[in-house]
């Protein structure tokens, strides 16, 4: 069989249109609860939780393979999922990648509506940052106003933005969770809570950072996020990078090594321009 080239999305953003689009669409972000099942600690109604990723062929940064998962809730059972290569023909700018990747998570998102609308996730675990972010509109933020769906962004190092940074401070705070479960809130120099560093799983000292993307508040991102961890990383993402890395080694003339967008996206969102 052929293999399937992998496609651009049906609309590229122009470099020059980023900053107005990423203005226009942050007006949008709610940043509290707005679902029946938030309103209760164990989240009686919430019956799906997705997840998305975006790994890349190692040494290649235009073919991807973009991942959705949808979990049942709390059995955190895989219903669904929706694997294809991509083509990320954007350009990578400095605090707007949402623009190469979102596009392709959207297009998934669709597709499962057409396809399985029974299956809708109730809310997305995101693996990049929401509110964390230099401009106030990260991933989580931007794929959240797109689709209406309730998002979290669920990071794996701190993106340093208003005066947070990985000093001795915060090493302290990060030796401050001693328990699964622990959190501290993350406070900028501007004096607003970003966000939250998790300690997601007892044998793991590496937090996660947590912030809101959209439709949730902080402290149901955390709890939520915490409830959905069977190992450090929430098993909505988990089970949407280990699917989409799978998938690129079982296309023909496909390398082995594979890189998730998680690393590669953290890498770049701590660079002093983003």
């Amino acid at each position: 069989m052929a293999q399937r080239k992998p496609r651009p999305p049906k609309q590229q953003p122009s470099v020059y249109l980023c900053p107005l689009e990423q203005a226009r669409l942050k007006a949008g972000v709610i940043e509290k609860d707005t679902e029946e099942w938030q309103k209760d600690s164990s989240f009686a109604g919430l019956e799906r939780v997705g997840g998305v990723d975006l790994s890349y062929v190692k040494g290649d940064d235009t073919n991807a393979c973009a991942s959705l998962v949808v979990l049942s809730y709390p059995d955190l059972e895989v219903l669904y999922e929706d694997c294809q290569m991509v083509a990320v023909t954007a350009p990578y700018i400095a605090g707007f990648l949402a623009f190469r990747e979102v596009p392709f998570l959207v297009e998934a998102i669709q597709r499962l509506q057409q396809k399985e609308p029974k299956l809708k996730p109730q809310v997305l675990l995101v693996d990049g940052n929401g509110l964390l972010h230099h401009r106030g509109f990260g991933v989580a933020c931007h794929l959240g106003v797109l689709t209406d769906l309730p998002c979290i962004g669920v990071a794996k190092n701190l993106l340093q933005v208003d005066g947070l940074a990985r000093d001795e401070l915060h090493r302290e705070q990060i030796r401050s969770l001693q328990m699964e479960g622990d959190a501290c809130p993350l406070t900028g120099t501007s004096g607003k809570v970003l966000g939250m560093v998790l300690r997601s799983y007892n044998n793991s000292s590496k937090p996660l950072y947590i912030s809101v993307g959209h439709r949730v508040c902080l402290e149901t991102a955390v709890h939520l996020v915490k409830s959905c961890c069977r190992y450090r990383i929430p098993e909505p993402i988990r089970q949407a990078d280990i699917r989409s890395r799978e998938y690129i080694r079982k296309q023909p003339s496909s390398p082995l090594e594979v890189i998730s967008s998680g690393p590669k996206r953290q890498e770049k969102e701590t660079e002093p321009d983003h």
